[in-house]
């Protein structure tokens, strides 16, 4: 892994993800030096062009990036890290640089919409109906939708594969919000398993 400092004058941008759920935290800049401080402690410190010297990200606050690891982009100017944030990231006490916008995908969006109308009781909602039938009941629907998947992958059409799949994907949400459990929970639990 080289980086090109001469390209840049010095400083290269560096990209900020969290491993975890790929959201963009931050940018900042790194010259070799910080770079290097970088790769060798696994904790990101970047090259302060406000401070003219090098700063290791939650050096003041605590709030410290563990590098999981590091990419450089095509054209070797622009460095990608992905790490996991101690806590917030932003100086303004926010998650992210960029905002609260959750940004881990639509799966999430739909987590959070189904979990609206259940909290919400929205009576003409076909979740809330299904959610007020219980536990039992929901879990049923589960398997009904993964039987159907499984008869459905066994045949060749790929649309109606598709749309069973959607199915079991969107009922389990509703399993996961009768239980209290969040798909950041089942995320967590893939993450150690892959280590």
């Amino acid at each position: 892994m080289k980086v090109d400092f001469n390209k840049t004058n010095g400083l290269v941008p560096v990209i900020i993800q969290d491993e975890r759920t790929l959201q963009v935290l931050m940018l900042g800049y790194m010259n070799e030096e910080a770079f290097n401080k970088t790769k060798k402690e696994r904790v990101v410190t970047f090259f302060s062009r406000s401070k003219n010297r090098l700063w290791t990200k939650g050096e003041e606050s605590g709030n410290f990036l563990a590098v999981k690891s590091m990419d450089i982009d095509c054209d070797q100017d622009t460095i990608l890290i992905k790490a996991v944030p101690t806590n917030t990231v932003c100086h303004t006490g926010s998650f992210s640089c960029f905002g609260e916008k959750n940004v881990k995908g639509f799966l999430y969006e739909l987590e959070e919409k189904i979990g609206q109308r259940i909290d919400d009781k929205i009576q003409d909602s076909y979740t809330y109906s299904l959610y007020e039938k219980g536990i039992n009941k929901v879990a049923q629907k589960v398997g009904e939708e993964a039987v159907e998947l499984v008869i459905e992958a066994k045949d060749d059409n790929d649309n109606l594969f598709k749309n069973e799949a959607a199915d079991l994907l969107y009922h389990f949400l509703i399993l996961l919000k009768a239980k209290n459990v969040t798909l950041t929970d089942i995320e967590e639990i893939l993450l150690a398993r892959n280590k």
